[in-house]
């Protein structure tokens, strides 16, 4: 039986997820993420993909972020007419968060082509349209937690939650016949025990192979009472010393709905009725109803928090939902006293872009940054201290705080990582994806240091790496990458 895995994307970077499953001549792809960075690292999004779309029979889709989700209408506009299996919730949010980024796509082509055209230069192609964006809709084949699903000849799946995101999955694989039978594992990416909203990510007993996220290999979160003392230490040295705005750049999907539940939780502690707290996206206001339908899959605290407070959703009574272009506008006005939660996460697009070029040279505002800034984002240049930052074209002093709020990271740190490898029995192979160098150095350390616990084999995924999975628990590499 030929069973192989290769590794076509988030292979020694955080961004771009895609792995493709062959077995017995059927190709599985395991996500299909847009590449996120610098503009350097945008344009790879445009190379062909290194096989053939039409051979592909399937997808799974571990969650709806755009570094795992973002190629899908690509994928189709290549060929790609199979199915996409995911969570329910997976597939609301990717109707929603796929939809804008091929109106960003298409708007952002026709930007260029203006300019292209003054110097007769041939038009450009968007990487995908909202054509191909529908014709995804309709190939998603959506799959409940812990249902087990046959794909393919000798393949089939089960769905976990993995705490990342609503409707994220961690994805059980079985491939082939037993005896010869293997079992993969793939984590997506992994959330944090008990942090609001959702569910702690689900421990998974047996394996041959663990495919493990390491964005946060390298280091560990602050507890989440600590980071809740941060918070209200900023909010309260804003209001009563610099008197400025906070600007919260956020995931429309996760990020901003974890921070509505906070300001609903703490408003009273944090004095929060003293700011006009505004969620300036349409894409996370859209993405927040989708929080609110899928009540059944989030955690029980969330849920009887709801229950005891009727009419007061705990995600919409506390900010004011900011849809229109001209009402964000008009935020631009307000010099202190307002707190903005806008996208993207990693500040390299939309609305709080506009909201930095009128805040962030004012040396009594304040950015809290609260998720992972990906190589080459302003997001990542205003962690690691740059003076200025290059917004529509003109260049805007950094005179504001910057805080790095790590604890309301969704990924796991290291000791989440190596607790949720630890559950598995036996120890099995296991190969570190989504992560930057260094982390995943650090990590793979960690993870072979203990002898009880060492990994029967372990790997950091190349580009290209393709690795035999009828030889596991032993790694036999089919091409040079990793030998």
């Amino acid at each position: 039986m030929q069973m192989t895995l290769q590794f076509f994307g988030a292979t020694e970077e955080v961004t771009g997820s895609c792995h493709l499953l062959t077995i017995d001549g059927r190709q599985v792809l395991l996500d299909c993420g847009l590449i996120q960075g610098g503009k350097a690292d945008e344009l790879r999004n445009h190379d062909p993909f290194p096989f053939q779309a039409e051979q592909i029979h399937a997808v799974v889709l571990s969650h709806a972020h755009i570094d795992h989700s973002g190629r899908l209408p690509y994928l189709v506009k290549q060929g790609f007419t199979g199915p996409i299996y995911t969570q329910r919730a997976t597939a609301q949010l990717c109707s929603i968060m796929l939809r804008d980024a091929a109106m960003l796509q298409e708007r952002d082509t026709d930007r260029k082509n203006k300019k292209r055209a003054k110097h007769d230069l041939e038009a450009l192609e968007p990487l995908f349209t909202e054509e191909e964006v529908n014709q995804v809709m309709a190939q998603f084949v959506v799959v409940d937690y812990d249902q087990r699903v046959q794909i393919a000849d000798s393949i089939e799946i089960r769905l976990s939650d993995a705490g990342h995101i609503l409707g994220s999955a961690i994805v059980e694989l079985w491939l082939g016949q037993q005896p010869e039978q293997k079992k993969l594992v793939f984590s997506g990416d992994l959330g944090r025990a008990g942090m609001p909203i959702l569910d702690d990510p689900t421990f998974i007993d047996k394996a041959d192979l663990v495919l493990m996220e390491s964005t946060y290999g390298n280091r560990l979160h602050r507890s989440w009472h600590e980071t809740l003392v941060e918070l209200k230490s900023i909010f309260k040295a804003t209001i009563n010393q610099s008197r400025g705005n906070i600007l919260i750049p956020a995931f429309s999907v996760g990020r901003a709905q974890e921070l509505l539940y906070l300001f609903h939780l703490y408003a009273k502690e944090w004095d929060l009725s003293r700011w006009r707290i505004c969620l300036d996206s349409p894409m996370a206001i859209k993405a927040t109803q989708v929080y609110v339908n899928n009540y059944p899959i989030l955690d029980d605290d969330f849920k009887r928090f709801t229950r005891m407070s009727p009419g007061k959703h705990p995600l919409l009574s506390c900010a004011e939902f900011v849809s229109s272009t001209e009402e964000s506008i008009e935020l631009n006005d307000i010099h202190e006293g307002l707190i903005v939660i806008a996208g993207s996460g990693m500040c390299n697009g939309g609305r709080i872009r506009n909201h930095f070029v009128h805040n962030l040279w004012r040396k009594e505002a304040n950015i809290i940054i609260c998720g992972y800034q990906a190589l080459g984002t302003p997001g990542r240049l205003l962690v690691d201290g740059a003076e200025e930052l290059t917004i529509h074209g003109q260049s805007v002093k950094v005179a504001a705080s910057i805080h790095t709020v790590g604890g309301l990271s969704a990924h796991a740190d290291q000791a989440e990582l190596l607790r949720w490898y630890h559950h598995f029995e036996d120890s099995p192979a296991i190969i570190l994806v989504h992560g930057e160098p260094e982390s995943q150095k650090v990590l793979m350390e960690a993870l072979n240091q203990d002898e009880a616990t060492q990994p029967k084999s372990s790997a950091i995924a190349k580009w290209s790496d393709c690795l035999d999975l009828t030889a596991l628990p032993e790694f036999v590499w089919l091409n040079a990458a990793s030998e």
